[in-house]
């Protein structure tokens, strides 16, 4: 059998990084009122310069370096983003003419902050099915140019970043399974439109409340469906969206905190990078090692919710 077998994760995180203390001189709001209603207390903001293809390229130079492989080693390129550079070509064709890979598969995929989640899921149905042996998956978003910066309710939540995930087939046990899921009835909680001066509009509540109930749902039938418990997994690695949800689906779930990987403090929400910026910090920091079970999850405007189970 054909896994999906993680060899290395690499990252970017652009250079300029925005407290809550410097947001509260703009707008009115306070570090302590960030902090208390979504865990965050900075964020980095991308310049002119640190596009999505550049932050995604740089993230995925360090995955390279980490899984021992060149460019002319992959043989599929997935990018998640729903802040691509161009409407095309795709951000994984611009990457792969910045990294110097050869003509292979290459395309995004788009789920809002579920994107990751998705890609796993795409990434690895070519890698079971042998037409892929060693895709590159990156996830990179530049968030803040679609922040309303004078609107409180979104503008402190949202930061910039890249993540990336270089894989290889395997008999050994990489990707377990995925699980994906969307709703459009419940498009009007959470979207951008694609207008000249359009930012992020969001129902917070409403994703609150949905997001837990989606989440803990999709993790459950994940466990249940690969014969596991919660007690079998070492790492909940989740979407970064706020603090509040990732509490309270870990709750739900019966799992301590003390095993979810936190990235949200210094991050924000970076969207489709949320979740392999966490990854990626969590192997680099050591807590993740090789053979445990992790649990990564997202959910996403759309509505889209996605769980992916990896032995690393």
């Amino acid at each position: 059998m054909n896994y999906s077998k993680i060899l290395g994760t690499g990252s970017y995180l652009p250079k300029k990084i925005l407290t809550n203390e410097e947001l509260s001189k703009t707008v009115e709001t306070s570090h302590q009122w960030i902090v208390e209603r979504t865990g965050i207390a900075a964020r980095h903001i991308a310049s002119t310069t640190e596009t999505t293809t550049r932050m995604g390229t740089i993230a995925a130079k360090k995955a390279l370096e980490a899984a021992d492989l060149s460019p002319k080693d992959i043989d599929m390129i997935v990018v998640v983003t729903c802040t691509p550079d161009k409407f095309f070509p795709s951000t994984a064709c611009l990457i792969q003419q910045e990294l110097g890979i050869p003509p292979c598969p290459a395309f995004d995929v788009q789920a809002a902050c579920s994107g990751f989640i998705y890609g796993l899921s795409v990434i690895d149905q070519f890698v079971r099915s042998g037409m892929a042996k060693r895709p590159l998956l990156i996830g990179s978003e530049v968030m803040s140019k679609l922040v309303d910066w004078q609107d409180r309710r979104t503008c402190v939540l949202f930061g910039d970043g890249a993540g990336a995930v270089a894989f290889a087939a395997s008999d050994e046990p990489g990707i377990l399974s995925t699980e994906i899921g969307a709703d459009g009835y419940q498009k009007d909680i959470l979207y951008v439109d694609n207008k000249p001066g359009a930012f992020i509009q969001m129902e917070g509540s409403a994703v609150f409340k949905l997001a837990v109930m989606k989440l803990e749902e999709v993790a459950s039938k994940t466990l249940k469906n690969n014969h596991l418990t919660v007690h079998d997994i070492d790492w909940l690695v989740p979407h970064q969206a706020n603090i509040r949800i990732i509490k309270a689906t870990a709750d739900k779930l019966g799992l301590p905190m003390e095993r979810v990987i936190i990235t949200l403090t210094e991050h924000g929400n970076t969207s489709g990078a949320s979740v392999p910026l966490a990854l990626d910090a969590g192997i680099r920091s050591g807590k993740i090692k090789r053979g445990q079970h992790l649990l990564l999850e997202a959910f996403g405007g759309g509505l889209t919710w996605g769980t992916a189970l990896i032995r690393y």
